[in-house]
């Protein structure tokens, strides 16, 4: 019997975290807007990578998520962000680490891919992604008005993340985050790291984290639930499975994924994910600010 596939798919989040009552809307808006972004890469015959690239720059621009513009500030009361996109196709990984002054860390991910190294960090991600004709900026160009007390909100940890499934097969995943408010400079967390805060292989699916980088970087989360893909293990049961093994070391964390048939799970045990998806087989997309909402 053929394997129920869908030709394209593509799942956001906007982090695990606490979203304020007054933020619901800003969060269901911001994720539906990457997601249609996205969608319409992907309905065009597009790739996988490109439209991770382009949903996540929705997101690094939009001042309600830790990622881009908006960022969280370090104990100098700098910038300082990390990003990743890997190719499911060839295994190809692109990030960066602490990265200051550009306005999408995604991008330069994205012109990691072809290059020998995996991961470049601080002025070297910087310069790279110059010679690359990645835009700069100045970095205090990333503060915005809730990052420098003007205006009140609430970050937590919402490193923001996308896995696209395109109609040629290929799975690619990405994540961007402005990191811990008030963190030490240079800190990196989970969401440049391979097999940590993201994975993806055309043959099982791909996955992408948002949480403590530490507790989920310690029990290698997104390898856990593409070793439960590649074991047979339903998306839903997968990334359900995978956060239990936070019980270990402590910490929250909300991940969503997809499997190599286009099939979408999520969860989380934050108090908040803000999630939306959408497949060619679905009428409409979803958006979800918490696992039990209706």
């Amino acid at each position: 019997m053929a394997e129920n596939r869908v030709t394209w798919a593509l799942v956001v989040h906007g982090g695990a975290k606490e979203i304020l009552p007054e933020q619901e809307e800003a969060n269901r808006r911001g994720c539906l807007d990457a997601l249609a972004a996205g969608r319409v890469i992907l309905e065009q015959g597009g790739t996988a990578v490109e439209a991770v690239e382009t949903a996540i720059r929705i997101l690094e621009s939009d001042p309600i998520f830790n990622a881009g513009y908006g960022s969280d500030l370090n104990a100098d009361g700098e910038v300082e962000m990390d990003a990743a996109l890997m190719d499911g196709s060839s295994l190809a990984i692109g990030a960066v680490a602490a990265i200051r002054g550009v306005y999408h860390p995604i991008a330069v991910a994205r012109r990691m891919l072809d290059e020998p190294p995996t991961l470049l960090v601080g002025e070297g991600a910087r310069r790279f992604a110059a010679a690359r004709g990645v835009e700069l900026c100045d970095p205090g160009e990333l503060i915005s008005p809730r990052q420098d007390g003007s205006v009140q909100g609430t970050h937590d940890h919402d490193t923001v993340g996308c896995v696209a499934l395109d109609s040629s097969g290929r799975i690619a995943a990405g994540t961007s985050t402005g990191g811990l408010d008030d963190t030490l400079p240079g800190r990196v967390g989970d969401s440049p790291l391979p097999g940590c805060g993201f994975y993806a292989d055309d043959l099982v699916g791909g996955v992408a984290f948002s949480g403590d980088g530490e507790s989920i970087a310690r029990v290698l989360l997104a390898a856990r639930v593409m070793q439960a893909l590649e074991g047979g293990e339903p998306a839903q049961a997968a990334i359900e499975a995978s956060l239990t093994q936070l019980e270990r070391v402590g910490g929250e964390a909300g991940g969503i994924v997809l499997d190599y048939l286009g099939r979408v799970g999520w969860a989380h045990n934050s108090s908040h994910f803000a999630v939306a998806w959408v497949t060619d087989s679905m009428g409409a997309p979803l958006v979800r600010l918490r696992q039990n909402e209706e």
